[in-house]
């Protein structure tokens, strides 16, 4: 399918210097390790995260990962694979998944921007956000799974739990 003619503007606008500037609002480390390549660490309730931001100028799009400070031991991959199955069904945006090279959960999300002309600030804090709180939200589960001695479907019943009132 033939592409329709895009301004020079959208051809050249890379959503990392938007982000860049984001991240220093934040005020949280940071390295822009190449015009395609950033990378930032997020505190968070339960750990800090590891960000990490790829675009991809020929396809147009953002590929952003969320990494958990967690290791996961090689003879409990196999229930966190299951954990994660479970997980992804309650996301509306994103996805969980394992990263082979280092055994960390990671948190992945992708965002075609072909033919965007005017990138939203708010678009990318809220890619940032959803991110951060899924994981915020699942972290329970994940050491529930690994460490508590839950199955994932107990481990994730439980960190799901959302309590009223106050003790």
């Amino acid at each position: 399918m033939p592409a329709l003619s895009l301004s020079s503007t959208a051809q050249e606008a890379n959503p990392l210097d938007l982000m860049e500037q984001i991240v220093c609002g934040y005020e949280w480390a940071f390295d822009r390790r190449t015009d395609s390549e950033m990378a930032a660490e997020a505190p968070g309730k339960w750990c800090d995260y590891g960000l990490y931001f790829s675009w991809s100028r020929e396809i147009s799009a953002m590929q952003f990962t969320c990494l958990f400070d967690l290791k996961v031991p090689v003879e409990r991959r196999r229930a966190l694979y299951e954990l994660i199955a479970l997980a992804n069904e309650r996301l509306w945006i994103g996805h969980f998944s394992l990263d082979l090279d280092n055994g960390t959960p990671v948190f992945r999300h992708a965002v075609l921007l072909r033919g965007a002309t005017n990138l939203a600030p708010e678009s990318m804090e809220d890619m940032i956000d959803i991110a951060i709180t899924e994981c915020e939200r699942f972290y329970p589960a994940f050491q529930f799974t690994l460490w508590g001695g839950k199955n994932p479907s107990e481990a994730l019943e439980a960190a799901m739990l959302d309590c009223a009132g106050e003790a």
